[in-house]
């Protein structure tokens, strides 16, 4: 029985483990210098990833309410992946804070909380896992202490994700009360379309807007961006997202698949607003966390179109993005963490003539943003290539010609994308500055995380074996 128990809850138990280890470092009375400290963190963070190649069990617990397989060991490793790569990137912060251990137990919590919600197989298991991932990000907002803007960045987190999960809470409330279950399988047989369940759906999807930054449900996102520590902001828009977007495919596809009809109309359209809106307002940002925060929101509404796909490509395709996105924005997050440690600029002008000290740093930032882009040979083209394929997959419920138009209002978003990525790259290689940004020093943990993106952005996409190797996890 308990050989069962490590193996199956093997992620969520080397989590529990670290978050113990940082307790008791904290408990100690002995103060500890914070480098070695540090190090000694991402050597722990290091091996939690490689424990994650290591001995996946296929399996269910509690009955039935946890559930675990080879596909959900491979997202949980890419959560892993990510905050380990944010670690090495907040080096250059961290190492100046007092509050270090307080800082990845809050992470960690959080990283804990989606690891449950990925293997919840009950909708109360996944709000729970919710729960726990939500309320832990609300603090690492606030970890700038002696900033107002932190302090109003976590009350608009909290604020915003008490509503939402409000809202996803009656969704669910009354799923369960015309289905009589939370059984994702058991809920999909006895969908039957009702108006009741539809309202319910439409909470349950809004309640998961406001988690992934959807438009009408992004309010909060770029002033929790600009306020929050660049760390946070970089976990917010990489690993949280990412983590909700993989239980959003799963109930998706497993729970609501009996109303398919429904959501794929729901999801088109906020796909589409969410893709321009996006876009457009990412032109007027001035401040980079605030630019990358609409960024990220127009990137989702290009994963909605994989979703749906109603496919194993399409959940395929989500997962293969969700992996490029990783290395493409936390290489951009990195580069802009490193800055506004070293010299506490962050606006764009700020990178004018940026090449000019500091060309390794400039060209890391244009090979991420040229990936988000979905410029070729970069990564992210052959993400965005395969999103778009899954999406344009679906003739058998929406017709052909809807198809197109999603196809063609992405292409055009696309172009749109293009130039304000280019507007950064334009300041930083061709706009004059009489006052640059002076050299940025690099450690060496940035500098591996650095090597990490680039690598991954540049050679992904061409390792063909990686999305054959999803694909064949998901069918």
């Amino acid at each position: 029985m308990w050989n069962e128990y490590l193996q199956l809850m093997k992620a969520e138990l080397m989590v529990t483990i670290i978050l113990f280890i940082l307790l008791f470092l904290k408990l100690g009375k002995k103060e500890r210098e914070t480098v070695p400290l540090l190090h000694f963190i991402n050597i722990l963070l290091l091996l939690n990833f490689i424990s994650g190649f290591l001995y996946n069990a296929e399996g269910t617990l509690f009955g039935d309410m946890f559930h675990t397989s080879k596909l959900l060991s491979l997202e949980k490793n890419i959560l892993n992946l990510g905050t380990l790569i944010i670690s090495l990137q907040s080096f250059q912060w961290l190492k100046t804070h007092k509050h270090i251990p307080e800082f990845y137990m809050l992470l960690l919590a959080t990283l804990l909380g989606m690891f449950f919600m990925l293997s919840s197989n009950n909708l109360l298991m996944f709000y729970l896992g919710l729960e726990l991932s939500t309320i832990p990000l609300a603090a690492l907002a606030n970890f700038d202490l002696d900033k107002k803007i932190s302090s109003e960045a976590a009350m608009k987190l909290i604020i915003s994700s008490a509503f939402s999960s409000g809202l996803l809470l009656f969704g669910i409330s009354m799923l369960y009360g015309t289905t009589g279950t939370l059984n994702y399988h058991e809920l999909s047989q006895q969908l039957s379309g009702s108006p009741l369940q539809i309202l319910s759906f439409v909470m349950f999807v809004a309640g998961f807007g406001f988690k992934f930054s959807a438009i009408p449900f992004h309010l909060w996102t770029a002033d929790v961006y600009e306020g929050s520590p660049v760390a946070v902001t970089s976990y917010l828009s990489v690993v949280s997202k990412g983590a909700i977007l993989f239980v959003f495919v799963s109930v998706l596809y497993q729970a609501f698949q009996n109303i398919a009809g429904v959501w794929y109309n729901l999801l088109f359209i906020i796909s589409v607003i969410t893709m321009t809106i996006g876009n457009l307002f990412a032109l007027r940002q001035q401040n980079m966390k605030r630019f990358l925060a609409f960024s990220s929101i127009s990137q989702v509404g290009f994963i909605l179109i994989g979703i749906t796909g109603q496919s194993p490509e399409g959940s395929a395709s989500v997962i293969y993005f969700v992996l490029i996105y990783v290395f493409s924005n936390l290489g951009a997050f990195g580069v802009v963490s490193l800055v506004s440690a070293v010299t506490a600029r962050e606006n764009i002008d700020d990178y004018k003539s940026f090449y000019k000290n500091n060309r390794a740093l400039s060209w890391i930032l244009a090979i991420s943003l040229f990936s988000l882009a979905g410029i070729p040979p970069t990564a992210g083209f052959f993400g965005k290539f395969f999103l778009l394929l899954a999406g344009a997959g679906t003739s058998h419920i929406s017709g052909e010609q809807v198809n197109y138009l999603l196809i063609t209002v992405a292409a055009l978003n696309m172009v749109i994308s293009l130039y304000y990525y280019l507007r950064i790259i334009r300041a930083m290689f061709m706009d004059g500055n009489d006052h640059p940004i002076d050299k940025v020093k690099a450690s060496l943990l940035p500098n591996i995380s650095f090597i990490i993106c680039i690598g991954g952005v540049l050679l992904i996409g061409f390792a063909g074996g990686i999305y054959e190797y999803i694909y064949s996890l998901v069918k």
